[in-house]
């Protein structure tokens, strides 16, 4: 593949793929397609033997294009190691949401600095592995300094910040003057950081009265209501982000019929976190079922030190294949114009998760002639090239001139 760095101002032309997923419509691939970037937005898209001359020409010789990655649901403001945690959980030791302490205490011991630093490294590692678009969240501080410390690392580095006050009750804290803190004054600290709030909803953490009373104070607040809600049984947070509107709720491993009826007859989008299934033992949502009611699906990594250490979207798409039920059309929809409807970008100027005339050019190439390279070669490196915004920010494969 040749091409050079490109500024925003600069148009560029991108030939020779074998095979675009636009994602546009109804994620139809399409063949022999070309498209033009400027000022980091696609001015054309149509067949290659028609498009226009650009300052630019980029070919890349029979390969993929997609939409780069939305990943709507990561904890990147973190401090410490789970790694013993893992370990043991491997081991026959079940999760129960109890190692959030030990992130806590090392998140509260960290600077600013530092914070914004692994988080920063974490975004370049997903970025590599065709990330374009990155959600994280506070709550591993659940202090009001901390939490506000965290919220403004979140937003150095992230492209949606949640407020995840409700995380945990801290050791050692009355649950009742934790829960006025969260939906008082940390709320007031955190909240021109954040464009969403979430609570965990779990058993362990905050039940659905105490989740709701937290949700409800973020909305009159200003901000977008997301739900942890039924990873470790059926908690009822997924009833409740319906209830309230949420655009997510995310892990939804436990759910009853009435669950997915619910999701199926709402705009909220059922999250689902492969990787963190895997690493929690925990069983897969049902996905395919969630699918075929009608409910609106997206994947994402969960990246936490905990559970799910992983920045890889890709892993989280062949999992979602080979293990969940999903078509490779149905798990590449859902890490990109179905995560994008998870953070309300679906549509409007600053959509993303799908490639149109107008749209942001973030996309990335495969070193593969299909998406279905994604499951079929699970594991395997595919990410050749990334655009965010129209600036080429990803290189790699040896496909470089």
């Amino acid at each position: 593949m040749t091409g050079q760095q490109t500024s925003p101002q600069t148009t560029e032309l991108i030939i020779g793929i074998a095979e675009l997923t636009s994602q546009a419509d109804d994620g139809e691939r399409l063949r022999g397609a070309a498209l033009v970037i400027e000022r980091g937005r696609i001015v054309w898209l149509g067949p290659a033997a028609t498009a226009p001359a650009a300052d630019i020409r980029t070919d890349v010789a029979g390969r993929a294009v997609l939409p780069g990655w939305v990943d709507t649901h990561t904890h990147l403001i973190f401090a410490g190691d789970r790694a013993a945690e893992f370990e043991a959980r491997m081991a026959g030791q079940r999760y129960a949401a109890g190692g959030i302490n030990t992130t806590v205490a090392a998140t509260r011991a960290a600077t600013e600095e530092q914070l914004v630093a692994g988080a920063a490294r974490l975004r370049r590692e997903a970025e590599a592995q065709g990330t374009t678009f990155l959600e994280t969240k506070t709550g591993y501080g659940l202090d009001l300094a901390s939490e506000v410390r965290s919220a403004r690392a979140a937003a150095s580095v992230a492209d949606v910040v949640t407020f995840l006050g409700a995380h945990l009750v801290p050791a050692g804290m009355d649950r009742r003057d934790y829960l006025d803190l969260v939906t008082g004054p940390m709320l007031a600290a955190v909240a021109p950081h954040a464009d969403y709030i979430d609570a965990f909803c779990e058993v362990g953490a905050f039940d659905v009265e105490e989740s709701r009373e937290v949700l409800l104070a973020g909305r009159a607040a200003g901000l977008g209501v997301r739900v942890h809600g039924n990873q470790l049984g059926f908690s009822g947070g997924v009833r409740l982000a319906v209830e309230l509107g949420a655009a997510s709720v995310d892990h939804c491993n436990h759910l009853e019929e009435r669950d997915i009826e619910a999701l199926a007859g709402s705009a909220t989008v059922a999250t689902l976190l492969p990787a963190c299934d895997l690493s929690t033992r925990e069983p897969f949502p049902p996905a395919r079922r969630l699918v075929d009611a009608g409910a609106r699906i997206a994947l994402a990594t969960n990246c936490n030190p905990g559970t799910s250490y992983t920045t890889s979207m890709p892993f989280c798409v062949a999992t979602a294949v080979l293990q969940m039920g999903l078509t490779i059309e149905e798990a590449v929809w859902a890490a990109t114009r179905g995560a994008a409807a998870a953070v309300g970008r679906e549509h409007g100027p600053d959509a993303v998760g799908s490639l149109r005339v107008g749209g942001w050019a973030d996309l990335q190439v495969l070193d593969a002639p299909s998406v279905a390279h994604l499951a079929y070669r699970p594991g395997v490196p595919l990410t050749a090239a990334v655009w965010r915004r129209g600036v080429r920010s990803r290189r790699g494969g040896g496909l470089d001139a």
